[in-house]
């Protein structure tokens, strides 16, 4: 993405990103709350009520701005989100079937496919025969959305806060399998957090803090052991800690704010 301006109707959060990710990388966006990491990823997936109003988000030279979400799927593109809904009456299977079809690929045994990703990651087999996401934890729903990911195979991910919910054994299960798909099939990721926990877990080649809608720094993993030591203040995020976090610690409940 190249000079990405944008937010809601009337107040511009992302004041200029620029961020390129290949296939096969991983990279981690951190920041405080407020700072605009779920505007990214509402932008990036053409969430309605979130708008792009400058730049350019271009996927295997392919321009996503401008298309409906659904396009931007069929390009390649997968959000896992950070408070993932529920569908009543939409089968998981169905679903997953209807996507890879109209994205013109070959659906398969998308059920097999299914029970055996849930094996991989801890995912008990029974609650796929549920209605999409109804009736699952926190935790639950975002081993549920790495399954999906694992089945649609896209070309690039961007997962918002997908260790909020997990303990440490379904995290380090959702990791393992998230890079397994950046060697088997050169997936991108853009993984957004708060917090080191899931960069221990989800290894990064680099690192970006996103502060008040700008990317202020850049480096490898080394980065992320920074901000654990000393938190966001030194990048001027107003009201950031000062101190080191605690490990593990999860985030304040509610959505985050532009």
């Amino acid at each position: 993405m190249q000079g990405l301006r944008g937010g809601i109707p009337g107040h511009e959060i992302l004041r200029g990103i620029d961020l390129e990710v290949l296939s096969g990388e991983v990279h981690a966006v951190m920041g405080p709350n407020g700072s605009g990491k779920s505007t990214l990823a509402h932008v990036l997936m053409g969430r309605p009520g979130y708008e792009a109003s400058a730049g350019s988000v271009t996927l295997d030279g392919e321009e996503l701005l401008g298309l409906p979400t659904w396009r931007r799927a069929q390009a390649g593109l997968f959000l896992a989100w950070q408070y993932p809904v529920e569908v009543p009456g939409v089968d998981p299977a169905e679903a997953l079937a209807e996507a890879l079809v109209a994205g013109g690929r070959e659906a398969g045994d998308v059920p097999a496919r299914l029970s055996a990703e849930a094996s991989r990651i801890g995912f008990e087999e029974r609650l796929l025969t549920r209605p999409l996401n109804v009736d699952l934890s926190g935790g639950e729903k975002k081993r549920n959305e790495t399954v999906q990911l694992s089945v649609l195979q896209p070309r690039f991910a961007v997962l918002d806060e997908i260790d909020s919910g997990l303990d440490i054994d379904a995290l380090r299960a959702v990791a393992r399998r998230v890079e397994e798909a950046t060697v088997d099939s050169d997936l991108g990721v853009l993984a957004i957090t708060h917090y080191p926990r899931l960069l221990k877990e989800l290894r990064p080649d680099v690192v970006h803090v996103l502060v008040d809608g700008r990317i202020v720094a850049t480096g490898g993993p080394a980065l992320a052991e920074e901000l654990e030591r000393s938190g966001y203040g030194a990048y001027g995020a107003p009201g950031a800690s000062e101190g080191p976090w605690e490990v593990g610690a999860l985030p304040e409940g509610g959505p985050l704010g532009p």
